[in-house]
Protein backbone atom coordinates (compact mmCIF):
# COMPACT_ATOMS: atom_id res chain seq x y z
CA UNK A 1 0.00 0.00 0.00
CA UNK A 2 1.48 3.48 -1.14
CA UNK A 3 1.39 6.30 1.44
CA UNK A 4 -1.67 8.09 -0.67
CA UNK A 5 -3.27 4.75 -0.10
CA UNK A 6 -2.32 4.38 3.63
CA UNK A 7 -3.37 8.22 4.33
CA UNK A 8 -6.37 7.56 2.99
CA UNK A 9 -7.29 4.65 4.87
CA UNK A 10 -6.20 6.43 7.68
CA UNK A 11 -8.34 9.00 7.27
CA UNK A 12 -11.16 7.47 6.60
CA UNK A 13 -13.54 7.85 10.00
CA UNK A 14 -12.61 12.06 9.45
CA UNK A 15 -13.50 11.59 5.91
CA UNK A 16 -16.72 10.09 6.78
CA UNK A 17 -17.64 12.14 9.20
CA UNK A 18 -17.34 15.55 6.74
CA UNK A 19 -18.47 13.15 3.66
CA UNK A 20 -22.38 13.26 5.26
CA UNK A 21 -22.58 16.70 3.39
CA UNK A 22 -22.25 15.31 0.56
CA UNK A 23 -23.73 11.94 -0.06
CA UNK A 24 -26.89 13.28 -1.16
CA UNK A 25 -25.75 15.46 -3.50
CA UNK A 26 -28.32 18.43 -3.00
CA UNK A 27 -28.56 21.77 -3.15
CA UNK A 28 -26.30 24.42 -2.12
CA UNK A 29 -28.60 26.27 -0.25
CA UNK A 30 -28.57 27.96 2.88
CA UNK A 31 -29.16 24.53 5.02
CA UNK A 32 -25.87 22.95 3.36
CA UNK A 33 -23.85 26.14 4.66
CA UNK A 34 -24.95 25.27 8.07
CA UNK A 35 -24.60 21.30 8.13
CA UNK A 36 -20.73 22.52 6.38
CA UNK A 37 -19.81 24.86 9.15
CA UNK A 38 -21.14 22.41 12.15
CA UNK A 39 -19.60 19.60 10.24
CA UNK A 40 -16.26 21.39 10.43
CA UNK A 41 -16.60 22.58 13.97
CA UNK A 42 -17.85 18.74 15.50
CA UNK A 43 -14.43 17.82 13.37
CA UNK A 44 -12.74 19.52 15.69
CA UNK A 45 -11.11 22.15 12.94
CA UNK A 46 -12.18 25.09 15.70
CA UNK A 47 -15.36 27.57 15.26
CA UNK A 48 -13.00 30.49 13.69
CA UNK A 49 -11.53 28.17 11.53
CA UNK A 50 -15.15 26.84 10.24
CA UNK A 51 -16.23 30.00 10.15
CA UNK A 52 -14.01 31.32 8.03
CA UNK A 53 -13.77 28.65 5.87
CA UNK A 54 -17.83 28.76 4.78
CA UNK A 55 -18.02 32.24 4.46
CA UNK A 56 -15.18 32.08 1.92
CA UNK A 57 -16.35 28.91 -0.12
CA UNK A 58 -20.47 30.65 0.18
CA UNK A 59 -18.54 33.68 -1.84
CA UNK A 60 -16.97 31.35 -4.29
CA UNK A 61 -20.23 29.43 -4.95
CA UNK A 62 -21.57 32.59 -5.76
CA UNK A 63 -18.75 33.78 -7.62
CA UNK A 64 -19.04 30.43 -9.56
CA UNK A 65 -22.66 29.32 -10.13
CA UNK A 66 -22.01 26.61 -7.84
CA UNK A 67 -25.19 25.30 -7.04
CA UNK A 68 -24.64 21.37 -6.03
CA UNK A 69 -23.22 20.18 -3.04
CA UNK A 70 -20.34 18.00 -5.16
CA UNK A 71 -19.31 20.74 -6.92
CA UNK A 72 -18.04 22.27 -3.79
CA UNK A 73 -15.80 19.47 -2.23
CA UNK A 74 -12.70 20.15 -4.37
CA UNK A 75 -13.51 24.20 -3.53
CA UNK A 76 -12.99 22.73 0.28
CA UNK A 77 -10.04 20.81 -0.07
CA UNK A 78 -7.92 23.39 -1.52
CA UNK A 79 -9.81 26.41 0.77
CA UNK A 80 -8.35 23.54 4.16
CA UNK A 81 -4.84 23.22 2.70
CA UNK A 82 -4.81 27.02 2.59
CA UNK A 83 -5.34 27.10 6.33
CA UNK A 84 -1.72 25.33 7.24
CA UNK A 85 1.18 26.78 7.32
CA UNK A 86 4.37 26.11 5.32
CA UNK A 87 7.25 25.23 7.09
CA UNK A 88 10.67 27.57 6.70
CA UNK A 89 12.99 24.24 6.18
CA UNK A 90 12.54 20.81 6.99
CA UNK A 91 14.81 19.78 10.31
CA UNK A 92 14.65 16.12 8.88
CA UNK A 93 15.95 16.44 5.56
CA UNK A 94 17.29 20.51 5.66
CA UNK A 95 21.28 18.90 7.49
CA UNK A 96 23.23 19.50 9.84
CA UNK A 97 20.15 19.83 12.26
CA UNK A 98 19.35 18.96 15.66
CA UNK A 99 15.85 18.10 16.97
CA UNK A 100 14.30 17.77 20.32
CA UNK A 101 10.95 15.93 20.65
CA UNK A 102 8.52 16.99 23.49
CA UNK A 103 5.01 15.93 24.69
CA UNK A 104 2.89 14.38 26.84
CA UNK A 105 3.05 10.56 27.56
CA UNK A 106 1.57 7.90 25.07
CA UNK A 107 1.82 10.50 22.12
CA UNK A 108 4.31 8.13 20.52
CA UNK A 109 7.56 10.07 20.45
CA UNK A 110 10.19 7.19 21.28
CA UNK A 111 8.48 5.46 17.97
CA UNK A 112 8.47 8.43 15.84
CA UNK A 113 12.27 9.43 16.77
CA UNK A 114 12.78 5.64 16.14
CA UNK A 115 11.10 6.02 12.59
CA UNK A 116 12.67 9.11 11.80
CA UNK A 117 15.93 7.73 12.57
CA UNK A 118 15.58 4.94 10.52
CA UNK A 119 14.24 6.81 7.40
CA UNK A 120 17.45 9.13 7.93
CA UNK A 121 20.04 6.18 8.22
CA UNK A 122 17.83 4.85 4.52
CA UNK A 123 18.71 8.14 3.11
CA UNK A 124 22.24 7.97 4.02
CA UNK A 125 22.44 10.80 6.62
CA UNK A 126 24.71 10.25 10.07
CA UNK A 127 22.10 10.11 12.48
CA UNK A 128 22.44 10.06 16.34
CA UNK A 129 20.05 9.43 18.78
CA UNK A 130 19.75 10.92 22.38
CA UNK A 131 17.69 9.87 25.31
CA UNK A 132 17.13 12.64 27.70
CA UNK A 133 13.75 10.97 28.78
CA UNK A 134 16.05 9.59 32.03
CA UNK A 135 12.40 9.42 34.32
CA UNK A 136 10.18 6.92 32.96
CA UNK A 137 10.81 3.27 33.70
CA UNK A 138 12.41 1.48 30.26
CA UNK A 139 12.87 4.71 28.34
CA UNK A 140 15.97 4.13 27.33
CA UNK A 141 15.66 0.71 27.04
CA UNK A 142 12.65 1.23 24.72
CA UNK A 143 14.68 3.97 22.94
CA UNK A 144 17.67 1.63 22.32
CA UNK A 145 15.24 -1.11 21.20
CA UNK A 146 14.37 1.42 17.98
CA UNK A 147 18.06 2.43 17.73
CA UNK A 148 19.13 -0.92 16.73
CA UNK A 149 15.93 -1.39 14.91
CA UNK A 150 17.15 1.82 12.77
CA UNK A 151 20.66 1.05 12.93
CA UNK A 152 21.44 4.29 14.67
CA UNK A 153 23.56 4.33 17.99
CA UNK A 154 21.46 5.91 20.86
CA UNK A 155 23.49 7.95 23.37
CA UNK A 156 21.91 7.93 27.17
CA UNK A 157 22.62 8.17 30.78
CA UNK A 158 21.58 6.15 33.92
CA UNK A 159 17.96 6.76 35.12
CA UNK A 160 17.56 9.74 37.17
CA UNK A 161 20.28 11.85 35.79
CA UNK A 162 19.45 15.35 34.72
CA UNK A 163 18.12 15.74 31.29
CA UNK A 164 19.29 18.63 30.34
CA UNK A 165 23.06 17.26 30.94
CA UNK A 166 22.39 14.58 29.11
CA UNK A 167 21.47 16.99 25.91
CA UNK A 168 24.91 18.77 26.17
CA UNK A 169 26.44 15.13 25.78
CA UNK A 170 24.44 14.50 23.03
CA UNK A 171 25.23 17.34 21.26
CA UNK A 172 29.21 17.23 22.16
CA UNK A 173 29.04 13.43 21.43
CA UNK A 174 27.31 13.94 18.01
CA UNK A 175 29.87 17.19 17.11
CA UNK A 176 32.92 14.91 17.93
CA UNK A 177 31.14 12.05 15.52
CA UNK A 178 30.19 14.49 12.73
CA UNK A 179 26.99 13.76 12.74
CA UNK A 180 24.43 15.39 10.69
CA UNK A 181 20.92 14.59 12.44
CA UNK A 182 20.61 14.78 15.82
CA UNK A 183 17.40 12.79 16.97
CA UNK A 184 16.43 13.89 21.00
CA UNK A 185 13.69 12.11 23.16
CA UNK A 186 12.66 14.09 26.18
CA UNK A 187 10.51 12.70 28.90
CA UNK A 188 6.69 13.21 28.11
CA UNK A 189 4.93 15.65 31.01
CA UNK A 190 1.84 17.11 31.26
CA UNK A 191 1.38 20.71 30.10
CA UNK A 192 -0.43 21.83 33.43
CA UNK A 193 2.72 21.20 35.44
CA UNK A 194 4.41 24.20 35.91
CA UNK A 195 7.43 22.94 37.70
CA UNK A 196 7.72 20.17 34.59
CA UNK A 197 7.69 22.80 31.85
CA UNK A 198 10.21 25.04 33.52
CA UNK A 199 12.63 22.51 33.57
CA UNK A 200 12.39 20.99 29.86
CA UNK A 201 12.30 24.97 29.27
CA UNK A 202 16.05 24.59 30.76
CA UNK A 203 16.42 21.12 28.69
CA UNK A 204 15.40 23.29 25.42
CA UNK A 205 17.87 26.45 26.32
CA UNK A 206 20.79 24.40 27.52
CA UNK A 207 20.45 22.24 24.02
CA UNK A 208 19.93 25.57 21.67
CA UNK A 209 22.81 27.55 23.68
CA UNK A 210 25.18 24.30 23.26
CA UNK A 211 24.64 23.54 19.97
CA UNK A 212 26.63 24.73 16.55
CA UNK A 213 23.76 23.13 14.36
CA UNK A 214 20.23 24.49 14.26
CA UNK A 215 17.94 23.65 17.05
CA UNK A 216 14.48 22.98 16.50
CA UNK A 217 11.81 22.08 18.84
CA UNK A 218 9.15 19.74 17.68
CA UNK A 219 5.70 18.71 19.45
CA UNK A 220 4.78 15.19 18.92
CA UNK A 221 0.88 15.24 19.25
CA UNK A 222 -1.73 12.50 19.62
CA UNK A 223 -4.89 13.70 17.18
CA UNK A 224 -6.87 11.42 19.57
CA UNK A 225 -7.18 13.68 22.72
CA UNK A 226 -9.10 16.30 20.33
CA UNK A 227 -9.54 19.58 21.67
CA UNK A 228 -7.73 18.75 24.35
CA UNK A 229 -4.24 18.26 22.33
CA UNK A 230 -5.13 21.74 21.39
CA UNK A 231 -4.89 22.86 24.72
CA UNK A 232 -1.78 20.81 25.14
CA UNK A 233 0.16 22.32 21.81
CA UNK A 234 -0.52 25.74 23.03
CA UNK A 235 1.06 25.46 26.56
CA UNK A 236 4.08 23.90 25.03
CA UNK A 237 4.51 26.37 22.47
CA UNK A 238 3.91 29.58 25.23
CA UNK A 239 6.99 27.58 27.54
CA UNK A 240 9.24 27.04 24.67
CA UNK A 241 8.75 28.35 21.63
CA UNK A 242 8.23 25.45 19.29
CA UNK A 243 8.87 25.18 16.01
CA UNK A 244 6.56 22.48 14.62
CA UNK A 245 4.32 19.74 15.05
CA UNK A 246 4.37 16.22 14.33
CA UNK A 247 0.40 14.61 14.73
CA UNK A 248 0.66 10.63 14.80
CA UNK A 249 -2.90 8.61 15.79
CA UNK A 250 -4.34 10.29 12.86
CA UNK A 251 -5.98 6.81 11.85
CA UNK A 252 -7.72 6.54 15.22
CA UNK A 253 -9.89 9.81 15.12
CA UNK A 254 -12.96 11.12 13.34
CA UNK A 255 -11.82 14.45 14.08
CA UNK A 256 -8.69 14.41 11.84
CA UNK A 257 -9.52 18.73 11.99
CA UNK A 258 -8.01 19.08 14.93
CA UNK A 259 -4.79 18.98 13.03
CA UNK A 260 -5.80 21.69 11.36
CA UNK A 261 -6.96 23.24 14.09
CA UNK A 262 -3.89 23.25 16.36
CA UNK A 263 -1.44 23.84 12.98
CA UNK A 264 -3.58 27.03 12.06
CA UNK A 265 -4.53 28.72 15.37
CA UNK A 266 -1.02 28.53 16.50
CA UNK A 267 0.77 29.29 12.94
CA UNK A 268 2.80 26.04 13.64
CA UNK A 269 3.93 23.49 10.56
CA UNK A 270 2.94 20.46 10.31
CA UNK A 271 6.36 18.07 9.36
CA UNK A 272 4.79 15.09 9.75
CA UNK A 273 2.21 12.91 10.64
CA UNK A 274 1.25 9.25 11.58
CA UNK A 275 -1.48 7.29 9.71
CA UNK A 276 -0.84 3.79 11.08
CA UNK A 277 1.71 1.66 13.00
CA UNK A 278 4.41 0.99 10.19
CA UNK A 279 7.04 2.44 9.07
CA UNK A 280 5.70 3.71 5.77
CA UNK A 281 3.27 5.56 7.73
CA UNK A 282 4.96 8.28 9.23
CA UNK A 283 5.65 10.47 6.24
CA UNK A 284 5.82 13.33 4.93
CA UNK A 285 3.08 16.40 5.69
CA UNK A 286 1.27 18.03 2.58
CA UNK A 287 -1.36 19.98 2.72
CA UNK A 288 -3.27 19.41 -0.32
CA UNK A 289 -2.95 15.29 -0.11
CA UNK A 290 -3.97 15.75 3.24
CA UNK A 291 -6.96 17.81 2.29
CA UNK A 292 -7.60 15.98 -0.46
CA UNK A 293 -7.73 12.09 1.90
CA UNK A 294 -10.11 14.35 4.68
CA UNK A 295 -12.58 15.75 1.88
CA UNK A 296 -12.90 12.70 0.03
CA UNK A 297 -12.71 11.82 -3.83
CA UNK A 298 -14.48 13.28 -6.73
CA UNK A 299 -12.28 16.40 -6.93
Amino acid sequence: MGFLDSLRSGLKRSREAINEIFYMGGEVDEDFWEDLEDTLVMGDMGAEVAMRVTDDLRDQAARENLTRAEQIRDALARRLAAEFPAAERDPFTDLPSCVLFVGINGAGKTTTVGKLAGRAREAGASCLIGGADTFRAAAIEQLEVWGQRAGVDVVTRERGADPASVCYEVVDEAERRGSELVLIDTAGRLHTSADLMRELAKVVNVTRKRSSMPVSVVLVIDATTGQNGLNQAREFNDALELDGLIVTKLDGTAKGGIALAISSQLGLPIYRIGVGEALDDLQTFDAQEFCRALVGEGM
